[in-house]
Parts: C-alpha cells; structure tokens; sequence
C-alpha cells in the first residue's frame, strides 16, 4: 500500500493528555525519590544504586565482555511509576528517550537535561514498539484499536502528523504490531504477534485474522510483504550493524524461546536461517538490539513458567555474535525493552517493567541516531 498523511484524532488527545498527565507523571531522576504516578501501580521497591565498581549487577560471563564493561559505571535507575515500559527510542538531536507505557495507553518523554518525565502522547493507541527512520522520524507500531483507529504503523511527520504507514494486510487487519526495525534502505520490519489482542490490559481483546508474522514497508513505494509466517509469537528484532542479517525472536517457541537469524539481500529478500540463541532455564527474550560489533543485547527476564526464578533471570543478557553468552546485567525488574543513546551513543536504557534504568558500556548501538 502507498502511505497516506491522516490528521489523526490523536493529536488532540495527545495534546489534553500531556498537560493533565505531565502533573501526575513520575518524576525521575537519581538525585531525587522517584514519585509514584497516581496513574500506575506505584513505584518499584526502593533502588539503591552500587557504591562498588566495578558494580556487581553487571555480570561478567566471559572474558571478551570487559571490553565493553566500564569499570566505573553502574546502573542508574532514571523513573519508576509505569506499569509495563516498553519500546524505548533514543533522540538524540533533542537528547530526550521517548518508552511506551503500555497499559496506561501513553507515551513517555525522559528529558537528560533535566531528567523529568512529561507525557508525549496520550492516549496513544497502546503504543509498542517505538524507533526512528532514516530521516529521524518517529516510528510507532500501535497495538491496539481505539478512537476508531486501527491497529497499526505508523510515522509522525516533523509536523506532528501522523501518517498511516501500515493497517491491513490483504484485506485483513493486523493482530497487534510489536516491535520493529528500520534499514538502510529506508525499509521498516515489523513483528506481528497477537499478544495485545489477546486481552484488555495491553490493547482491545480483539479477533486474530493474520499468521503471526513479520512484514516489510518498501521505503520507496511503501508496499507492504509478509516477509515470515513461520514464528509462533514474533517479537524483537533488529539488524546486524552491515545490515546483511536480521534477527527475530521466536516469542512463543516451545520447549524455549529463540532468536533467528536470516541472511538479506540487496533487495531485501530474506535467505537461510539459524538459531543463534535459545532462552534455557525457564528464560524468556523480549527486545534485542545489536552493537557496532555485533554483539546482542537482549532485554530478559522469566518466561512466566512456575520453576522459572525471575530474581536470578531479569535484567539483559549480551550475547556474541555466535550466540555465546558474555554478560548478564541484573535488575530488579524484568526488562522488556532496550535501546543505545545519549550523546556519545554508548549508553544502554533499559525499559524494565515499571522503571527505566540506564547504564554506561564501552560500545554503541549500531542504529544509534
């Protein structure tokens, strides 16, 4: 399908939203108690950065990993208060990182400047997964239907129009976009479980038409190809820093959840696939990005099964390019989302259930803008 550029009824909303929901909103930052938002569950129990360096949250599995540890850096809890945090994105031109809260239909803004929360955009239609293209715009994939929109792609002009990049497929609308991923050739990937149709905490229970699947939006004629149908419960994805490979997590793989690799052509055609990692223990992947050197990050925590030890599993586990485990960087939380940022591009945000956290590491993200 070709775009269209629709004046959305979300740019009201999100106008009245931000000024009644930036009073309520956390207030995040490390010199102050984070405030409970009067809009979510309450803020996580207290979080009590490391006076040690190296920190011991940050979990050196295999030699190769210290190069990318810095010694004197540990995690920093930036904003409490969500209810479930996901799909952050870096800006760096306006040094913000807008996460989408999920069940609280919003999206967020953390400022570095001054390290204060502000609402974006609310309602968002159960705004996902969140990232920027080539050109530096806003990419949301919205989960949910509601206010008559669709579940949906779409961009957000430098305007703050919102142009509907993708809402249906052969006729059929899709099952709740999830996360994506942008090329060099300006083409934007998406994953398409059902996960947000499957109930009325996340989206709108709503009936699966589509495969769970992964599709492609052509960044010259905006077509849109199912690009994998073969997944149960597509998720995270990204590309390899030469763009060569794209990586898909396999959500709802059984007997363990899985990430796959599958080589791209020039014309963005998808060949072979391997299994690069497979979640042992009980360990589920969510959000994974890949660093200059193509290593993966990958926001981790407990599959939900009873023997599963969310304690000893949630935070990020950073994986080789082969798929050896290097690091396991602990949080209190379980982190659904991840994303590099900041000025230098070398530091890791962590959106982590109910908070955002952040951690300095000696390499940048390989789609840092």
């Amino acid at each position: 399908m070709t775009s269209s550029t629709v004046r959305d009824k979300q740019d009201n909303h999100s106008r009245r939203g931000f000024l009644h929901g930036s009073a309520a909103l956390v207030v995040g930052a490390l010199a102050r108690p984070a405030l409970a938002d009067s809009n979510a569950l309450g803020s996580s129990a207290p979080f009590v950065p490391s006076a040690r360096y190296p920190d011991p949250a940050v979990v050196t599995l295999e030699n190769s990993f210290l190069k990318y540890r810095l010694f004197n850096a540990s995690v920093e809890r930036l904003a409490t208060g969500f209810r479930w945090l996901e799909g952050p994105v870096w800006f760096g031109d306006g040094r913000y990182l807008l996460a989408s809260d999920i069940p609280n239909n919003r999206i967020v803004r953390w400022d570095e400047n001054t390290g204060q929360l502000s609402v974006f955009r609310q309602p968002s239609n159960f705004a996902n997964g969140l990232t920027r293209d080539r050109q530096g715009r806003l990419i949301v994939c919205e989960g949910a239907t509601t206010l008559g929109l669709g579940r949906r792609v779409t961009r957000t002009e430098y305007s703050g129009q919102i142009t509907v990049l993708a809402e249906h497929f052969e006729g059929k609308p899709f099952n709740s976009p999830n996360d994506l991923a942008c090329r060099r050739d300006g083409s934007i990937w998406f994953s398409d479980p059902p996960f947000q149709a499957m109930n009325s905490y996340e989206g709108r229970t709503a009936k699966i038409e589509q495969p769970h699947a992964v599709y492609r939006i052509d960044g010259q004629s905006g077509k849109v190809t199912r690009v994998i149908d073969n997944l149960a419960g597509p998720n995270g994805l990204c590309f390899s820093p030469d763009d060569k490979l794209l990586y898909v997590v396999e959500g709802r793989a059984t007997p363990n959840r899985l990430v796959w690799s599958y080589s791209v052509d020039d014309k963005g055609r998808l060949g072979a696939r391997t299994k690069v990692i497979e979640a042992l223990n009980f360990g589920a992947l969510d959000g994974i990005k890949c660093d200059v050197d193509g290593n993966l990050w990958c926001g981790w925590g407990s599959s939900g099964a009873l023997a599963g030890k969310p304690e000893e599993l949630d935070g990020v586990m950073v994986f080789n390019p082969s798929g050896k485990p290097i690091a396991h960087i602990r949080l209190p939380e379980r982190c659904a989302n991840l994303c590099f940022g900041g000025a230098e591009g070398n530091q890791l945000f962590m959106a982590s259930s109910h908070s955002l956290y952040m951690l300095f590491v000696n390499t940048r993200g390989a789609d840092v803008r």
